[in-house]
């Protein structure tokens, strides 16, 4: 695999720009079958990918297959989307004219993905770009490059044009991506990871004024009223803490449980984890595999040490265990104390850190104490608290009675400093598409404006 430099990221644009005109102009169905294509091909070779990246990524070869299936049907998804990219047309307000808008292609893109999903991440942004008639260059995350380049070669099977997609794998990311940011040929950005790396992102896209959508950082509530279903509750926070070993933007950070039903729910989750096997993603018996690396293990470990040398209970794991790999068990911890940093930041780890509440309002309040606003997830059977609480999480997605969000026909996205846009859903495609305003003049010679008649309306205007 290459390691490209700033002059390989401006010969991608380069290739990007030289064909985005005539990529722009092909039909919409033509650029929906493409992606159709590819999404049988994924499909057809799911044991292949899915191999592919748990050796690239570690996680189990049940929750690759998962990811290939995932990533394929926003392939497919957006392929249906291509061919109802619509306008609007109508008559002025004066009657003297009519009002045509149309939608086209942004242009160029950056793609930038990570490496907890290495083939749905880009499929997510491949997709909507796609159908849209946008050409592309695709930074993938240096550590699971080689998932992304495979995806890639899907879709030129499929029938994808040279230079359309563009594939730019790094380890010098910051110097990578800057030139082409600072070109006034490239005309959006997207970018899914953290949040501090987004903030530079975008102060680097204002230079240029660049269409940007941004997926960022979490730090997913998980709120278990007293009323709620202690069993399908603990089945979601399986779900939404263990999902991709926990390194997941949507995965579960802050468990806020009532004081009358915690003790009940901390004993059934810890029962449910003490079930789980660790090892290595190709071990069939293995229900989780190794974190990412060393460094991202040492945070997990470090974030639990100081939280329990602060006061925080264990009640299960807590312990890196011997041996190779990057290997953290699942953890849950009680007692947390008030503002420890293992709420205030996203773990990425199989780690569930359990506070209590009394009352609704203070449930509310502790979960939206947070720059994050992803997702958030609540677990209750009486239908008016739902819908009330729902509308007050500050998150742009909420699992009730549900511990798992990820949908290609939905909107996903965050509020606050969890990001900008949403990948998915009826409105995916728009993040790839401008509108365009054409006035057509309708008004009979005698009912037109003279220069300085409507000099004056503009400057009313």
């Amino acid at each position: 695999m290459s390691d490209a430099v700033p002059e390989d990221a401006l010969a991608a644009l380069d290739a990007a720009s030289a064909a985005q005109a005539q990529w722009a102009a092909v039909p919409p169905r033509h650029r929906g079958e493409i992606l159709r294509r590819a999404h049988d091909l994924l499909i057809e070779r799911m044991e292949e990918f899915a191999l592919l990246i748990t050796l690239e990524m570690g996680k189990s070869l049940a929750e690759s297959r998962s990811e290939v299936l995932y990533g394929a049907n926003y392939l497919r998804w957006f392929g249906e989307e291509a061919v109802r990219i619509d306008g609007s047309w109508k008559v002025s307000e004066d009657g003297t004219a009519r009002v045509l808008v149309t939608r086209q292609p942004v242009g160029p893109c950056l793609l930038i993905t990570p490496w907890n999903a290495p083939l749905a991440m880009p499929a997510r942004k491949i997709g909507p770009a796609v159908a849209a008639g946008c050409t592309m260059i695709v930074k993938p995350a240096a550590q699971t490059p080689l998932t992304t380049a495979a995806l890639a070669g899907v879709l030129t099977e499929a029938g994808l044009p040279d230079g359309v997609l563009n594939i730019i794998p790094t380890s010098q990311a910051a110097a990578v991506t800057e030139p082409l940011l600072r070109d006034h040929r490239l005309r959006k950005l997207s970018f899914t990871g953290s949040t501090p790396v987004g903030r530079l992102l975008l102060s680097q896209a204002a230079g240029t004024v660049l269409r940007t959508s941004m997926e960022l950082g979490g730090n997913a509530p998980f709120i278990v009223c007293e009323d709620a279903d202690l069993d399908a509750a603990v089945d979601g926070a399986m779900t939404a803490k263990l999902r991709n070993i926990g390194e997941a933007c949507i995965a579960a950070n802050r468990f806020h449980v009532h004081a009358d039903v915690v003790e009940e729910f901390t004993r059934k989750l810890v029962e449910r984890m003490g079930t789980l096997a660790l090892g290595a993603g190709t071990d069939p018996a293995a229900d989780l595999g190794p974190l990412i690396d060393e460094i991202q293990r040492r945070r997990v470990a470090d974030l639990v040490d100081e939280t329990v040398a602060a006061g925080a209970r264990v009640q299960a794991g807590a312990l890196v265990p011997e041996g190779p790999g990057y290997f953290y068990p699942p953890t849950v911890l009680t007692d947390i104390p008030a503002g420890a940093r293992i709420t205030r930041e996203e773990i990425f780890g199989p780690v569930a850190a359990i506070q209590t509440f009394t009352t609704e309002e203070e449930a509310l309040s502790a979960a939206n104490d947070t720059e994050f606003g992803l997702v958030s997830y609540l677990y209750t059977q009486d239908l008016n608290r739902a819908l009330r609480m729902s509308e007050r999480l500050e998150t742009g997605m909420v699992g009730l009675n549900r511990g798992y969000v990820s949908d290609p026909s939905a909107p996903f996205g965050g509020m606050k400093q969890s990001g900008v846009g949403r990948e998915g859903g009826n409105t995916g495609i728009d993040e790839y598409l401008e509108q365009k305003y054409i006035a057509i003049n309708m008004a009979p010679p005698s009912e037109r404006t003279s220069p300085g008649q409507q000099q004056a309306l503009e400057n009313a205007g």
